[in-house]
């Protein structure tokens, strides 16, 4: 199999999630909302136990989760939950925000609501000021990510959860990327609305969560999927309890993991861009140097083609940005919003580390890309010929 290097795609489901999930495809299969007999009701416990999971990781109320099918869900739901509840206003937003957030903005500006886009500096930060003084009479909502999905730059959350406090302006905050690899706490950060997917953090995919401040303030939605009753009105549908389970366990395997599993990526990350930097020229990282999340490596290689060097790794599973904008023949928005010229986007290549990366792994990566770069700028030498140089005739056993 390749290396798998792109984990802010998307994460395999760790082992011990699966385990977790199995006895609820056959054994333990009921309807959580049958609760005149034995099978609804186990289901039921299960679900209630997962949301107290997912909350003790973002420092919630389990009453305070309702599970979707995804970021992408619950970033639609609290955008246009909010907007519909109010009626009309303001929203802030970034250039550098997902799809699943700016689309979203862009069909609320069509109804009439008024939108200001955020820019970034060169490391895709935000202007803290910027945002103070864009925020108005009239604004209902800031919708900031946490972690950039591409670059990995994170905002400084703290501020900006101070800041909406102190001008009484909600804060949605997708944090697909970031729940489970960065602390986040929901009280300390002041986060009202908070977007998550169960599958950037080792759990199933079709699978998300929302949370939804309770007091201080009580945030107010219209629900977007009707139908059912089910998550107190919010989302209608027969609740997808093995999936759950899958959330849940892995949110609970994040908050044990999380302060070990930080510092092994970023020592692995750091690694993989010496080697980089010590054998490469005229190449330059995207994103901020420290406030990153641990395990994401966004790099511009120089007079290379990105397409041409992703085609020459197909032993890697590499990207050059977003998953949901791959097929897409325009240079990416984010690498464009903080200054990057169109060739520099298409030489750019994205490298995401996780939980079952290894040493021996970030190695192989490391001496194949290299070669690749060097043998595309003309070098002319192979990945092979390259080790033997480095490593004598022991490579050939």
């Amino acid at each position: 199999m390749p290396v798998y290097l792109d984990n802010m795609a998307t994460t395999p489901v760790d082992p011990r999630v699966l385990d977790a999930m199995l006895p609820y495809f056959c054994d333990s299969f009921g309807n959580p909302a049958s609760k005149t007999h034995a099978f609804g009701n186990e289901a039921a416990l299960a679900v209630e136990q997962s949301r107290e999971q997912v909350a003790m990781l973002l420092g919630a109320r389990p009453r305070e989760i309702i599970f979707t099918a995804g970021a992408t869900e619950s970033n639609n739901l609290a955008l246009k939950g909010v907007a519909d509840y109010v009626g009309r206003g303001h929203i802030i937003t970034c250039q550098t925000e997902h799809k699943a957030v700016l689309d979203v903005c862009h069909g609320l500006e069509q109804r009439g609501f008024s939108l200001t886009y955020l820019d970034v500096d060169r490391d895709g930060c935000i202007d803290i000021n910027a945002l103070d003084m864009a925020i108005g009479e009239d604004t209902i909502l800031v919708s900031l990510m946490a972690a950039n999905n591409e670059v990995g730059t994170m905002h400084p959350l703290a501020e900006i959860g101070a800041l909406c406090k102190r001008r009484g302006v909600l804060w949605h905050c997708d944090a697909a990327q970031a729940v489970g690899k960065v602390p986040l706490d929901v009280e300390l950060l002041g986060i009202d609305l908070l977007s998550l997917s169960a599958h950037k953090l080792y759990g199933p995919k079709g699978q998300g969560a929302l949370y939804i401040r309770s007091r201080s303030p009580r945030v107010r939605l219209i629900a977007q999927l009707e139908g059912g009753g089910q998550e107190r009105g919010l989302r209608a549908g027969t609740l997808n309890v093995p999936a759950i389970v899958g959330l849940g366990e892995a949110c609970h395997l994040a908050r044990l993991e999380l302060a070990e599993e930080g510092p092994k990526l970023v020592e692995l990350r750091g690694r993989l861009y010496e080697r980089f930097c010590s054998e490469l020229t005229d190449i330059e990282l995207n994103g901020h140097v420290t406030e990153r999340l641990p395990g994401n490596l966004n790099v511009f290689f120089s007079a290379v083609d990105g397409a041409e060097l992703l085609l020459s790794l197909r032993d890697i599973a590499i990207s050059s940005g977003s998953a949901c904008s791959s097929d897409s023949p325009v240079p990416s928005p984010v690498l464009a919003a903080m200054g990057r010229s169109a060739e520099q986007a298409r030489s750019t290549l994205r490298f995401g580390l996780g939980r079952f990366t290894t040493e021996a792994e970030i190695d192989y990566v490391a001496g194949r890309v290299i070669g690749e770069v060097l043998r595309l700028r003309g070098d002319g030498s192979t990945f092979c010929e390259r080790q033997l140089m480095t490593s004598g005739d022991s490579i050939a056993t």
